[in-house]
Formats: structure tokens, C-alpha cells, sequence
């Protein structure tokens, strides 16, 4: 069942359980298990699931690599990127990029912690939140188009979901309502440390001994310091501020893969366990 919540929570993949994903009943109901999970009872799976966000990271990898492969051949790494760059759109159903939209317009448009939230549950875009996901998307097809190896292409999703447990952890819910506050309540130290485990497992596994592990190791720092930036601003972290930090999460990915990829060669032992994917 929490594998489930997870998958729904970070994909559009169809799930064989009914999730409600309104807030419309945010108490804990019986209902029979043909019928939608109540909200609360959805958000709080979710919680009890980040040990799995690594695993649907690594699902995603996977079809991200695979349209790698189907088009390689016959289509320009620019070309290549930018389908890439659509597909992840498509297979979060962006609903990260408009928690980052919303994210980035309470940042720029309130003065208060109180109208940045009012602004953030808004649904009207501003031309910041525009700016802010036009920026980051231009920043992933660049950077994939720098560097589009199937490696890469599993890693980036993988650590940066990982990186957002982390995150969910350390930080404050903003408010004490909401998914995001039913998500971050029944989220626990246990649950992350498997999610650390399986996510370092693959990062080594891709990417050799000592990059895996400075990767994964850089990646948490720069997104911790992204949501203790939101957490000042807005008092903690929502549900968009989730969002918003698993698409900074993968573009620090995707960057740190590059400038890595640069520097770690020169230690010895560097590509200790790797595996080597076909390019």
C-alpha cells in the first residue's frame, strides 16, 4: 500500500489502489477497499512511504533510459534531451513544477509569511513562478544535452527524490493542515535510513565508490540549503515546497553529475563498483 501512495504521489503511473488525493476529509474514515482512500489516510501513507521515493526514482530512471535507447539512433542528443526533459514533465504529471511555480511566486510577490502561503495556495500563475520553471527546465536540457548517458539518466532521479526525504525530515511543516502536514507527521528517521541505503546502493552502483558518494553527500547539503531558505520565508515547508525541491533536487543532480564527472577521475579507485551501462 505504501509503495503505492509513493507512486502516485511523485508519478502520474497507474496504481492498482484508488487514492483520494483531495483534502475534503482530512480525518482518518473506515471505508471499504474498493472505495478511494480518504485524503488524510492517502497523505499519511505517503509519509510512512519516502523509504520508497528512491525505488519510484529509480522507476523513473528506467524510462527515462529506455527512451534513451528507442531514440539514440535516430534522433540528435538536443533532440534527444528535450524529449527527455518532456517526458519527465509528463511522467510527474508536473505536479512538482507547479508546487516550484508556486513556490517562487509566494517568494516574490509577499512580504509576509502569511501572504506568501495565501499567495502560494493561489491558483493564478505570476511571471516569476513562469520565469523560475522556464530557468530550470532550460538548465536540464542543457545539462542533459552535456552529459546524456543512461547512468545519468537513473541517477538524477533517484538521488534527488532521496534528497527530498531528507528534507521532509529536518524541516517544519508551515502549516498544520494540508497534505504536506499529514505527509511530514507520519514521515520517521527509519523509513529514511532504508531510503539512504538503496538510494547510495544505486548512486555507488552508477557512478562508481567515490562519486556516488560525494554525489549523494553534495546533493543533500544543497537541498537542505533550498528548504532552509523556503523554511524561512513561509515558516517550514508545504506540500508545493515538496515539489518545488524535487526539481531543484534534479537539476543540483544533473549539474553535480557534470562537474564531478570532471573531478573525481583524478582519485584513484574512483570507478571502484561501478557497473558500465551500454551508452
Amino acid at each position: 500500500m505504501s509503495f503505492f501512495a509513493a507512486l502516485q504521489f511523485l508519478t502520474i503511473i497507474p496504481t492498482p489502489v484508488s487514492f483520494d488525493e483531495g483534502l475534503s476529509n482530512p480525518t482518518r474514515v473506515a471505508v471499504p477497499s474498493s472505495a478511494p482512500i480518504p485524503a488524510y489516510e492517502w497523505a499519511a501513507q505517503v509519509g510512512r512511504a519516502i523509504t520508497y521515493f528512491p525505488v519510484v526514482g529509480f522507476i523513473i530512471g528506467i524510462i527515462l533510459a529506455l527512451l534513451y535507447y528507442m531514440l539514440r539512433s535516430v534522433l540528435p542528443f538536443q533532440v534527444v534531451s528535450i524529449l527527455i526533459v518532456a517526458a519527465l514533465a509528463i511522467i510527474t504529471g508536473a505536479h512538482h513544477l507547479d508546487g516550484l511555480i508556486d513556490t517562487f511566486d509566494g517568494m516574490a510577490a509577499g512580504k509576509t509569511r502569511e501572504e506568501r502561503l495565501a499567495i502560494m495556495s493561489d491558483t493564478r500563475v505570476g511571471a516569476f513562478g513562469i520565469t523560475a520553471v522556464c530557468l530550470l527546465l532550460l538548465i536540464k536540457y542543457a545539462a542533459l544535452s552535456a552529459a546524456l548517458t543512461p547512468s545519468l539518466l537513473i541517477t538524477f532521479p533517484v538521488i534527488s527524490r532521496w534528497a527530498l526525504t531528507g528534507a521532509m525530515l529536518i524541516f517544519p511543516p508551515a502549516k498544520t493542515s494540508g497534505a504536506g502536514f499529514a505527509v511530514k507527521s507520519n514521515a520517521g528517521w527509519p523509513g529514511y535510513a532504508v531510503a539512504t541505503l538503496i538510494a547510495l546502493l544505486i548512486s555507488v552502483l552508477l557512478n562508481g565508490l567515490v562519486t556516488g558518494t560525494v554525489l549523494i553527500a553534495c546533493l543533500l547539503v544543497l537541498v537542505c540549503c533550498s528548504g532552509l531558505i523556503f523554511s524561512r520565508l513561509y515558516g517550514g515547508l508545504t506540500g508545493d515546497s515538496y515539489g518545488a525541491l524535487v526539481e531543484i533536487g534534479e537539476v543540483l543532480a544533473l549539474l553535480l553529475c557534470i562537474v564531478l564527472s570532471h573531478l573525481i577521475p583524478n582519485i584513484q579507485g574512483y570507478n571502484l563498483l561501478i557497473i558500465n551501462l551500454p551508452a
